[in-house]
């Protein structure tokens, strides 16, 4: 079954990544749903921690699909998400045919057709999914790429397909489920967004948090997971943190404080654990200043 016809509705697909652990909200659900429906890229942005990857390994999970994961990272080009050639393997097929043919002419063009051979080529993550959809491509973090590689990823979800000079054009059978996530720490072009469906994705209210808590760490007691919703609730609200704290810092202090053993989130725990949560100097000594009113709001 192709993957726009796995779920009959947007109900159906929340129920289907519920059963993965991820609780996605109606919004969110039927932006995916719609995704799959009309076979469009989906673009996720919204601060780290908010489940934009989550997403993707929830939707490869429910649809039983690989997922194919393309990290962008500043400098990256076409040759790290496309394909490149094993040099080594070339190199030594190269010495074997000179060891093996040395009292024979070769042909230099069958030669040069041998180490350009479709064993030789290393795929990566955009040909593997064209080459092996139906699947999930994930494009993680497409806002730390440059202009180019933004424009070279809008061909190729336009097409579905890449071409190859030696071996000739892939086209995927299947268009492959993309997920593309950001940051927003720069603005993506428009001519990508227009490809895309689109969804901001914010950290959850305290109600959806603790479902959230409830459903990934359901060893953590109700109280304790109550307090530490609560508490980074209010970190991301009260304070003018560098790098408030996600869903998945939620999940590890509350199984962190789970493994101590502690009963509830109170001073000198929170105090102890507050690395879990909060990952910068600054922000470290911010919310340790004000750690009875956050505990007691």
């Amino acid at each position: 079954m192709e993957p726009r016809e796995a779920f009959a509705s947007a109900g159906e697909l929340t129920r289907g990544l519920g059963d993965t652990g991820y609780l996605a909200d109606a919004s969110l659900a039927t932006v995916a749903w719609l995704a799959l429906r009309l076979q469009r890229p989906l673009l996720l942005e919204g601060e780290p921690g908010t489940g934009k990857t989550a997403l993707a390994e929830a939707l490869a999970e429910t649809l039983d699909l690989p997922l194919i994961r393309l990290q962008c990272y500043e400098g990256i080009d076409a040759t790290q998400a496309l394909y490149d050639w094993d040099f080594p393997r070339q190199i030594l097929h190269l010495r074997a045919v000179e060891a093996v043919a040395s009292d024979q002419a070769r042909d230099v063009a069958e030669v040069e057709d041998q180490l350009f051979d479709q064993r030789f080529l290393l795929a990566r993550p955009v040909l593997r999914a064209l080459q092996e959809s139906p699947a999930v491509l994930l494009v993680d973090e497409i806002d730390r790429a440059d202009d180019e590689f933004e424009a070279f990823l809008l061909e190729v979800l336009s097409t579905w397909q890449v071409t190859i000079p030696e071996l000739g054009t892939v086209t995927a059978a299947t268009p492959p489920v993309v997920i593309l996530t950001s940051n927003r720490t720069r603005e993506l072009h428009d001519a990508l967004k227009r490809r895309c469906l689109y969804h901001w994705i914010d950290h959850p209210g305290l109600a959806r948090e603790l479902e959230i808590v409830r459903s990934r760490a359901p060893h953590v007691s109700e109280s304790l997971a109550e307090q530490v919703v609560s508490a980074v609730q209010v970190l991301r609200q009260d304070h003018d943190l560098i790098k408030p704290p996600g869903v998945a810092e939620t999940l590890d202090w509350a199984r962190a404080l789970h493994e101590l053993g502690a009963p509830s989130l109170d001073l000198e725990t929170a105090s102890a654990t507050l690395g879990v949560a909060v990952k910068y100097r600054e922000d470290s000594e911010r919310v340790r200043a004000a750690l009875d009113r956050i505990l007691t709001s």
